[in-house]
């Protein structure tokens, strides 16, 4: 059975300070939603996050590691030393790690490999930019970054993986994804799965909206059969926003 779930990416957002602020806000928030909660601060406010978030609803999330497990990789981080942390799910393949630092297929396989391998849970992200969309090869560039990265896995393997489309043609581009847009998309990347795996897999992979979800839009996309949350990215340094769009389901 699948979840509903509302993840708030911070991004390159919030110091220790202002982390902390936001932790507290975030904490003053009721919800009577029964959708899984989680926030991803930044690699230096992890375990501060997930002290102050221990006791709470709310699951404390990385956004990104690297696919080794140790090693001569300058800045980066493993899935072990997150998890020494406590923390136990990943973003991956987020469009601006695949534009802003060339992160690829290939790449993104071997990271979901290394998360899966130290009983991690992946969120996996992937999507289509304006001339894609435009051109009408939507759902060959979804079908492929999909295919391409996580195919090589067994169907037990999606019990730890939650998916995340992200239109990346409707954000900062003055284009507007509809509603009936983003489940067009997740319906196919759904049939998509159940061509490889099998309806059982398909209908149990939680697929998550990452197209500008805010708390004027986000009841009118969770209706949809196939959204089963969103990954949020402003609204999520805003608590009253953040809970609002939690609030939606």
């Amino acid at each position: 059975m699948r979840k509903n779930i509302v993840a708030g990416n911070w991004k390159m957002n919030n110091d220790l300070t202002q982390t902390q602020a936001l932790i507290t806000a975030l904490k003053q928030q009721t919800t009577s939603s029964n959708a899984e909660v989680m926030v991803a601060p930044t690699f230096t406010n992890l375990l501060e996050a997930n002290k102050a978030l221990k006791d709470s609803n709310i699951e404390v999330i990385a956004q990104n590691m690297h696919f080794a497990e140790n090693g001569a990789y300058t800045g980066e981080i493993s899935a072990s030393m997150l998890k020494s942390i406590g923390i136990n799910t990943v973003i991956l393949g987020h469009s601006e790690r695949r534009e802003y630092f060339n992160e690829t297929d290939e790449a993104l396989a071997k990271k979901t490999d290394a998360a899966l391998a130290k009983g991690m849970r992946v969120i996996f992200c992937f999507g289509e930019e304006l001339a894609d969309r435009k051109s009408g090869n939507e759902e060959t560039i979804v079908g492929d970054q999909i295919k391409n990265a996580l195919f090589h896995l067994e169907g037990a393997a999606f019990q730890n993986i939650v998916l995340a489309y992200e239109p990346v043609w409707a954000i900062g581009t003055g284009e507007t994804a509809s509603p009936e847009q983003a489940q067009d998309m997740h319906a196919f990347v759904r049939k998509t799965l159940a061509d490889k795996y099998g309806n059982d897999v398909a209908d149990g992979v939680s697929i998550l909206y990452g197209g500008s979800v805010k708390p004027a839009n986000a009841e009118e996309i969770f209706s949809k059969p196939d959204v089963d949350g969103g990954l949020i990215g402003g609204a999520a340094l805003n608590a009253d926003d953040f809970f609002a769009i939690v609030n939606a389901f």
